[in-house]
């Protein structure tokens, strides 16, 4: 373990122990550095809101998946051997159809997410935000995810649904399938397409989020307001 990770340990076990009355007075008093609890959760809610506005809203964009090698969302493994066999046999358009058409669903539905972690932001405690400020670098995608992920997935899967079949991906995929189990021979496949587009799409959004919020952390740049630069420049000294 390095040095780093030892002291970021140290703080993160300390900021367990203590009240948070004796952790308002230690960051607004003893510290000297006149962050106050309120400012302290409010810039780091500042800073997520930002990563996730900027990571919902590239996400939501045409080709924000597709055109996205981070997120891009492939076919199922389980369905390799049908992709390869129906290339094989001349019907490799019908896979890049099927594939860029679940691609556009996510895209379509990527614009969910915004709100419901807008939610979660503002149900976080001060305790919850002080944890994360001196988390891992992804400290706080990972309690979004915890606190959101089953709520984003009941809302995905019905915009998800009618995604699909708004861009015809329900029926390329079901051309692709169709086509591949009358090949002689071959085991008959049709794995459940909605939930995995939503499983892959919310992948999608929570990685971009997880980018943000490294970006932010680590480029001053990245900090937009008055109170961002404030909070995390109390983290740059205290990491």
């Amino acid at each position: 373990m390095t040095k780093r990770s030892i002291h970021t340990l140290t703080l993160i076990l300390f900021l367990f122990l203590v009240s948070s009355c004796e952790l308002e007075e230690l960051i607004s008093g003893t510290t000297g550095t006149g962050i106050s609890q309120q400012e302290a959760a409010s810039g780091l809610k500042d800073a997520l809101i930002k990563g996730i506005s900027k990571g919902s809203e590239m996400l939501s964009k045409s080709d924000g998946f597709y055109g996205n090698p981070k997120v891009r969302i492939p076919l199922p493994s389980e369905l390799d051997k049908v992709t390869s066999t129906l290339r094989s046999v001349g019907l490799g358009s019908l896979v890049d159809r099927a594939e860029l058409s679940i691609n556009r669903a996510a895209e379509d539905a990527a614009s969910k997410a915004k709100p419901i972690f807008l939610q979660a932001i503002r149900e976080m405690s001060f305790g919850d935000a002080m944890k994360i400020l001196f988390g891992e670098d992804t400290a706080a995608t990972h309690y979004l995810r915890s606190k959101t992920y089953d709520k984003l997935y009941n809302e995905f899967k019905p915009v998800i649904s009618k995604s699909l079949e708004k861009v015809d991906a329900t029926r390329y995929w079901n051309e692709m399938i169709s086509e591949y189990n009358k090949i002689p021979l071959v085991k008959d496949v049709n794995p459940d397409l909605v939930d995995y587009v939503n499983r892959r799409a919310l992948d999608g959004v929570f990685k971009m989020v997880a980018d943000e919020e490294k970006s932010i952390r680590e480029n001053p740049l990245e900090r937009t307001t008055a109170l961002m630069k404030k909070v995390f420049d109390y983290y740059d000294r205290n990491k």
